[in-house]
């Protein structure tokens, strides 16, 4: 049986992240000793880190949430579960999209820079004049 605090180090998670997880159900309420403390086993530290590499890959705790309801149920198709990894794919691809974007601009904005005074600064200039900016301002920044 593992303590909370070995647990944190073999999946390199925080206590107090764990603790959360247990919170909203992630992980399940620990075994605990006569003095209360967290007793971990082998299931428990292969759930975290299922929790942990799904985090890794951005997986929001609600799609990992709903990845665990499926690996708990080995019975059922994984259609689900390819649904769930395509989404993410997909979020991830539109992030990518708009860091490219956001690339383009800023080489964009230092390209045209011509180093004289803060007065004739082009990356000044841009920030302060939305229409300057190529690319979509709500979708780089959210």
């Amino acid at each position: 049986m593992l303590t909370i605090g070995t647990l944190a180090k073999r999946t390199g998670t925080k206590v107090q992240t764990i603790r959360y997880y247990e919170t909203i159900g992630l992980m399940p309420e620990p075994e605990r000793t006569e003095g209360g403390q967290r007793r971990y086993g082998q299931a428990e530290l292969d759930r975290l880190s299922f929790v942990r590499h799904g985090r890794q890959l951005g997986f929001s705790l609600e799609a990992i949430r709903d990845l665990l309801d499926l690996a708990d149920n080995p019975a059922q198709s994984c259609a689900d579960a390819d649904s769930i990894a395509r989404q993410q794919l997909k979020q991830v691809e539109d992030r990518i999209d708009r860091l490219v974007a956001l690339r383009l601009e800023l080489k964009r904005m230092i390209s045209e820079c011509g180093h004289d005074s803060v007065a004739q600064c082009r990356v000044l200039e841009v920030l302060r004049d939305h229409a300057e900016c190529l690319t979509d301002h709500n979708s780089i920044g959210g």
